[in-house]
């Protein structure tokens, strides 16, 4: 830690069972008359989004529902969205479902207020209004997208990620109603759960990471390792959801100040070129990169090993680290994680252009280990 730092994260936030019921009377509060609501085609069939629009129906507020953001949101997703609210004259945009829908709620409602397109966006605080009003509700534990300031979004022309870190992508309100992830599969709650470990770790070990940072991303690391095997052996564990819900929301507060490392500069990517799950991305690289990162902070790795519950009092730092990529390892493999990029339908052909694509990535710039693309290409080899 390099001394001063400012936190950033939204003005308000609900947690618990029954909270989504209050977006209906917090956005009357908020003068609210026509709302876009924003989601994926695949939460369309769970019947959120029609007890969303009833609860805003109930405060006499009108809705103009946008429902084609893809797994991997896209620029062309973001223009479509940024059009329809334009032309419908919507004051508020609400976002529902996991994190391709509140990164693209969030870009769409960034765009609306500042003009131009994404690409205008792309870096660090590039914007100079506050965006659109915009109220997040996550249904999966993972990506803690309803509460940062970055927004991830696909260049559909150039088959990458741009990574758009910006404060007035901050949503203003959060909520996280642990029965909406009840329904959610073994495999999303895996995937989207080791990505939460990912962010953690990745913020734990950070260059940036801070005394408020630890903290967030070492409660997030004890409960993920505690309850994403009982969430993924039984989904309707209302305790395991409510525990992940919060551990993911915690290490969304780490990450969204720490920022990230070398998992994601790898991830980011996987998914622009092969539109591959991002979770299940980061769970096979994270344990790769954990051992590649061990040397430069070995007692932070020894704590991350203390938190998931592995026994170090009597090892060295470097052999309790060693401890924690075992851990990590572990849990994946308890919860189903493919052990392989190979197992996803990576091509080996492919690795070099992946790696040179990962040097240029933001996110690397913050991993504890310097890394060039000789390191990155084989950080990628070993995962294959």
């Amino acid at each position: 830690m390099s001394g001063a730092f400012g936190f950033f994260m939204p003005k308000e936030n609900l947690f618990g069972v029954g909270t989504f019921a209050e977006v209906g009377k917090k956005a009357k509060e908020w003068g609210a008359t026509k709302v876009l609501v924003v989601c994926g085609s695949a939460i369309l069939k769970m019947g959120y989004v029609d007890q969303l629009i009833g609860y805003l129906k109930e405060e006499e507020i009108d809705t103009i529902l946008y429902s084609s953001v893809s797994p991997n949101p896209t620029d062309l997703n973001v223009a479509e969205g940024v059009a329809l609210l334009q032309q419908k004259s919507c004051d508020l945009v609400i976002a529902i479902g996991g994190g391709s829908s509140l990164d693209c709620a969030k870009a769409i409602a960034l765009v609306a207020a500042n003009g131009g397109t994404i690409y205008d966006y792309e870096g660090i605080d590039k914007s100079a209004k506050e965006m659109v009003p915009l109220i997040t509700i996550n249904t999966t534990a993972g990506t803690a997208s309803e509460m940062t300031r970055i927004s991830v979004i696909t260049h559909t022309k150039e088959s990458r990620k741009m990574i758009i870190v910006d404060k007035h992508v901050t949503p203003q309100l959060t909520i996280n109603d642990p029965s909406l992830t009840v329904s959610l599969s073994p495999e999303l709650t895996a995937g989207t759960g080791m990505d939460a470990l990912t962010h953690a770790i990745e913020a734990y070990v950070s260059i940036l990471a801070n005394p408020i940072t630890d903290a967030n991303a070492f409660q997030a690391i004890r409960l993920i390792g505690q309850y994403l095997p009982q969430a993924v052996k039984n989904g309707e564990d209302l305790e395991a959801r409510t525990q992940m819900a919060y551990a993911q929301f915690l290490a969304g507060m780490a990450f969204n100040n720490a920022l990230l490392g070398n998992v994601h500069a790898l991830a980011h990517p996987l998914g622009g070129v092969y539109d591959l799950p991002h979770g299940l991305c980061n769970a096979i690289l994270l344990p790769h990169v954990m051992k590649y990162n061990v040397q430069a902070k070995p007692e932070k790795f020894k704590n991350i090993a203390l938190a998931l519950g592995a026994h170090v009092a009597d090892l060295t730092p470097e052999e309790a680290a060693a401890m924690a990529v075992k851990a990590v390892e572990n849990l994946a493999r308890t919860v189903g994680i493919p052990e392989h990029l190979s197992d996803l339908g990576v091509k080996e052909e492919d690795l070099p252009k992946l790696a040179d694509m990962a040097s240029k990535d933001p996110c690397g710039l913050f991993n504890p280990r310097e890394s060039k693309y000789e390191d990155l290409l084989e950080l990628l080899r070993s995962a294959y």
